[in-house]
């Protein structure tokens, strides 16, 4: 039987092949376990084998399973929705969130990020290809985002996260991809100190990595299927 450390193995003999393919370190790039619907001894299995940074796309099963594990040093990753009444949650339990797609989300996470804590890290979620069911805000609103949430206390503004429609095909992946990394650098280019494009997941890290990514999501791969 494969196990979870094998699985994890290959996803970064996978990451490093692609990393090889676009001429970049393979330090470039992070590896974020999407642990969703799994329980903790699937976290721990993983974290024996070396992983350290999780993602969690349900806020509530995501708060049960951090106290769980409360005596492993995990970096916890939101990565799922966030509504208005989750921010709390959110804000105390994780270090990063992905998923931040409007200034009052934004707000809130700062305002309850509890003052002991260093600030929360966040990623404005795009939809980069205008998908009808995709959460996210649109390209031309987030440099106006941007600089809002940035001015915020609580919180420190790292890059963008994207989740395209799926597509065939590496190249068309790809070209999805450099959409985001586009924008990505046309921030930078205001001067917003921005270091991490949370994008690729299972199907296609090797495009988002071709196209710049310097975090991918993956769950499949490393854990299996989800029931």
């Amino acid at each position: 039987m494969t196990t979870i450390a094998d699985k994890l193995q290959q996803v970064r003999q996978r990451m490093a092949r692609a990393c090889a393919d676009a001429q970049r370190p393979a330090d470039e790039v992070t590896l974020l376990a999407v642990s969703k619907t799994f329980g903790p001894e699937a976290v721990r299995e993983a974290f024996a084998a070396g992983q350290r940074a999780f993602g969690e796309n349900y806020i509530q099963e995501a708060v049960e399973k951090i106290a769980l594990l409360a005596d492993l040093p995990i970096e916890w990753h939101c990565i799922g929705p966030i509504q208005s009444n989750k921010t709390r949650l959110v804000a105390t339990h994780f270090q990063w969130a992905h998923s931040v797609d409007r200034l009052k989300i934004a707000q809130r996470l700062s305002e309850q990020r509890p003052e002991g804590l260093p600030p929360l890290s966040v990623c404005l979620q795009v939809n980069i290809d205008g998908g009808a069911n995709k959460s996210g805000a649109a390209p031309g609103e987030v440099l106006d985002l941007a600089r809002k949430v940035a001015a915020l206390p609580r919180l420190a503004l790292r890059g963008l996260m994207t989740i395209p429609e799926p597509v065939e095909g590496f190249e068309a992946q790809k070209a999805l991809h450099l959409k985001a990394r586009a924008l990505f650098d046309s921030l930078r280019a205001t001067g917003l100190p921005l270091d991490t494009l949370s994008m690729g997941m299972t199907a296609d890290l090797e495009a988002a990595i071709a196209a710049g990514s310097t975090l991918v999501r993956v769950g499949t791969a490393i854990f299996g299927s989800r029931g």
